[in-house]
């Protein structure tokens, strides 16, 4: 892979983190529908898997809604991937309707580190204004979390 460095500034979101899983595995997460509908999204929130699209492939669209579990209220995420090589990483131009407001033309880099049978994995989002910046990184974290527990029954 080529060395691709992006500046990190206050108003984005950097996560690093491991996964208890091949790289291969993770990869599949994101980028396949029905698996990346079971996971995306903070505690209370669902993604029905036929409002997800993924076009692997450079221009191609990555798009899903996130529902509200209390309120039924609908969050459009639409994007387009910049650059990928699977399973190393991908970038994705993104717009999104947020609780908080609109977000228009973040950037969301991942990187995906072969561990063997983990998986590190870097993600990079931004810029952002500091509110959603933080709600961002909170429904990451919550995210995440939701997909600790499902790959730990995808385990050998």
């Amino acid at each position: 892979m080529s060395e691709r460095q992006h500046e990190v500034t206050e108003h984005d979101v950097f996560v690093s983190r491991s996964f208890a899983a091949p790289r291969d595995l993770v990869w599949r997460f994101w980028t396949e529908p029905e698996l990346l509908a079971a996971w995306f999204g903070p505690e209370g929130f669902r993604v029905p898997a036929e409002s997800v699209r993924v076009d692997l492939v450079e221009q191609g669209r990555w798009e899903l809604t996130m529902v509200d579990g209390h309120t039924g209220t609908s969050h459009p995420v639409r994007g387009r991937i910049l650059a990928l090589q699977a399973p190393e990483f991908l970038d994705i131009q993104l717009t999104a309707q947020t609780a908080a407001g609109p977000v228009d033309d973040v950037v969301l880099r991942l990187q995906f580190h072969d561990h063997g049978n983990q998986t590190r994995m870097t993600l990079h989002q931004g810029p952002f204004t500091d509110e959603i910046r933080d709600m961002t990184l909170n429904g990451w974290v919550l995210s995440f979390a939701k997909l600790d527990t499902i790959l730990e029954r995808h385990r050998p």
